[in-house]
């Protein structure tokens, strides 16, 4: 007589929920195949043709799906084994997890396991267990994510509007202008040759260089037609940032209004800057929100500069950088189209 399969039935959140195991890149692969089994048995697909499909025994297919219709979700997970009992207990284990969630003594900035060990010396506790323990507890004291703690600027969403406004509706005949610095770019030149690309091999850069100084460049994007003004400077102060607003004042057509979106730097609110930019009334800042200077076009220039030359590029001198700089600006500029601004300034998620 056929053995009937054990019916399995989702609701809604239950199949959001193995839906999301499946798509994480985090999640064991043993526990993606149970999921799958149980995904499949639910839309009534027969046992053998899961077994087929995910190239698993179909006993094992009886068995979580089984699993699942008796328990649900949790039973998916391993179930306990027997084995020796645990050498360190509740207060032991939390002491490991206290000290990996500590800083560590001076000088030092992170814990490794073996140090923790050694911190625990009276615990007589190996740094294999250490990293057992602060495993299950899904901790990584040796890992150091960067992030910036946003500051409460009231302005944020109203100045990220007005700037992309101004990139999708640029006011009728005025110029558009995205300025900022890229300071700090190291000259450097490679000790010996790099190697070309071959057949299944990266190219290969020799790892020692030269440093032969650095150079900082000012930039003028114009966002209605994507070309880039240029400007090696000396100083990044805002005395150099208002003798480059002189000179595009004097090379833009006077009976032109001029907006200009800036960051926060320095230079770019000194009250001398302010001054200047008062006694030029057709100039109309629009500032970009604290630690958005990304919503700036000019960036978006920048990073390609970064990739096409500056990366990877060999430098014999300052000269030389500045001469690959050079030429990048004017090439780029004969063939050049405006970025497709396409992001509005609101919230792309709720708060």
């Amino acid at each position: 007589m056929a053995v009937l399969a054990v019916p399995v039935s989702l609701d809604e959140p239950t199949r959001a929920e193995l839906q999301r195991i499946v798509r994480a890149g985090t999640s064991q692969v043993r526990r993606v195949q149970r999921v799958r089994i149980v995904l499949a048995a639910a839309e009534g697909t027969p046992n053998a043709r899961i077994a087929a499909d995910l190239h698993v025994n179909p006993d094992t297919v009886r068995k979580w799906r089984g699993r699942f219709a008796k328990a649900g979700l949790a039973a998916l997970a391993d179930a306990k084994r027997s084995g020796r009992p645990r050498r360190y207990g509740v207060q032991q284990r939390v002491r490991v997890v206290a000290v990996a969630t500590c800083a560590p003594a001076f000088p030092e900035a992170t814990w490794s396991h073996r140090r923790i060990a050694a911190h625990l010396a009276d615990l007589a506790i190996s740094a294999s267990q250490v990293g057992r323990i602060l495993a299950d507890c899904d901790l990584r004291p040796h890992r150091v994510r960067g992030w910036i703690t946003r500051r409460d600027d009231p302005l944020f969403w109203s100045r990220a509007a007005d700037v992309c406004d101004l990139y999708l509706n640029p006011p009728p005949g005025a110029v558009v202008l995205s300025i900022d610095e890229k300071t700090a770019i190291a000259a450097r030149s490679r000790k010996h040759p790099g190697q070309a690309a071959a057949r299944g091999r990266p190219a290969r850069q020799e790892f020692e260089y030269i440093r032969h100084g650095t150079v900082s460049i000012i930039a003028a994007l114009e966002v209605g037609t994507g070309e880039v003004l240029t400007e090696t400077i000396t100083g990044n102060d805002a005395a150099t940032f208002q003798r480059f607003l002189t000179m595009l004042d004097r090379s833009i057509d006077p009976s032109r209004q001029i907006h200009v979106v800036l960051d926060n730097w320095s230079s770019h609110v000194a009250k001398t800057t302010r001054a200047w930019l008062a006694a030029h009334p057709r100039w109309h800042v629009h500032p970009t929100p604290v630690h958005a200077s990304w919503l700036n076009q000019v960036e978006l220039y920048f990073s390609a500069l970064t990739r096409r030359v500056l990366r990877h590029g060999d430098f014999s001198s300052r000269t030389d950088l500045i001469n690959k700089i050079e030429t990048y600006v004017i090439e780029k500029n004969t063939t050049t189209t405006p970025y497709r601004w396409t992001y509005d300034g609101t919230p792309l998620k709720a708060a």
